[in-house]
C-alpha cells in the first residue's frame, strides 16, 4: 500500500514538470534527481571502502545535464585527468586510487549521462519522455505484481532472487501494450508496429538496468540504495531501469 501511495503522489508531480514546467526548471529538477541518485551511488561505493570524489562528481554530472548540448569527449578526458591528479593528494589512500577514480567516473556517466539524455529526449518532445517513463512504470508494475502472483521460474537468482521469468514476460508484454496505446493517442505519427517494437526495446533496456542496479547493491551488501521513497527504497532504486531506458530510447529517437 505504501508503495502505491508513494507512486500516486509522485506521478502527478512528474506529469506537471514534464508538460508544464519551463525548460530551465526541467533542467533543475533533472539535476536534483540525478544528484540524489549519485549520492546513493557514492554511498554504495564507500561501503566497498572506495573514496569517490563527491564534489567533482556532482559538479560534472550537473554540467552534463545543464549543458545546452551534450559535452564533447574532451570533457570526459579532462574529468578523468582531474580525478587522477586529485587521487594523488595527501591523505588519500593510493591503494584505492584506481577504484575511487573509476567509481566517480562510472557514477557521472551512468547517472549524469543518462539523465542528460533524458533532458535531450524532453527537448525532442515532452511526449517522448513521458512515453519512456510510462513504459517503464507499466513494466515495473507488471513485473512486480505478476511475479508475486504467479512467478515460479527465477530469472537471475544470483542477482535478484525475487525476479521471475513470468514477471519479466508480463513486463515486456504490458510495457509494449502501453507503448502502442500511448503513441496511438498522442500526435507523434508512429505506427502500431513501430510503437510496439520501440516499447519492447525500451522495456528490455529498463529491465536490464534494473538487474544491473540489483547487482551493484548486492556487491555493496545493501538491500536498497537509500530510504527516501517509502515502499520503493532510494531514488536510484526507482530510476534504475530508466538509466538504461533513456540511452536506448535516445539512440532511436535522435535518428527519427
Amino acid at each position: 500500500m505504501i508503495r502505491v501511495l508513494t507512486a500516486l503522489l509522485l506521478v502527478p508531480l512528474v506529469v506537471v514538470v514534464n508538460f508544464h514546467a519551463p525548460g530551465w526548471l526541467v533542467g533543475v529538477v533533472f539535476t536534483l534527481v540525478a544528484l540524489l541518485c549519485l549520492r546513493e551511488f557514492f554511498d554504495m561505493a564507500e561501503r566497498l571502502r572506495l573514496q569517490p570524489f563527491r564534489v567533482v562528481g556532482y559538479g560534472a554530472a550537473a554540467v552534463l545535464i545543464l549543458a545546452r548540448d551534450l559535452p564533447h569527449p574532451a570533457f570526459f578526458v579532462t574529468l578523468a585527468a582531474v580525478l587522477l591528479v586529485l587521487s594523488l593528494q595527501p591523505g588519500r589512500s593510493l591503494d584505492l586510487c584506481l577504484g575511487s577514480v573509476s567509481a566517480t567516473l562510472l557514477g557521472v556517466i551512468y547517472i549524469g549521462g543518462s539523465v542528460a539524455l533524458a533532458r535531450e529526449i524532453h527537448g525532442l518532445n515532452p511526449h517522448w519522455l513521458f512515453f519512456v517513463l510510462l513504459v517503464n512504470w507499466v513494466g515495473d508494475s507488471a513485473a512486480y505484481y505478476v511475479g508475486r502472483a504467479i512467478g515460479r521460474r527465477p530469472l537471475a537468482s544470483r542477482i535478484s532472487p525475487n525476479k521471475t521469468w513470468e514477471g519479466t514476460l508480463a513486463s515486456a508484454f504490458l510495457g509494449s501494450a502501453a507503448a502502442v496505446a500511448y503513441l496511438s493517442y498522442v500526435p507523434l505519427d508512429v505506427r502500431a508496429l513501430e510503437a510496439a517494437l520501440l516499447g519492447l526495446g525500451v522495456n528490455v533496456a529498463g529491465q536490464l538496468g534494473d538487474l544491473v542496479e540489483s547487482g551493484l547493491k548486492r556487491s555493496a551488501g545493501v538491500k536498497d540504495s537509500g530510504s527516501l521513497l517509502p515502499g520503493h527504497g532510494g531514488i536510484l532504486d526507482r530510476l534504475d531501469g530508466l538509466l538504461f531506458a533513456f540511452p536506448a530510447a535516445y539512440l532511436v529517437l535522435s535518428r527519427l
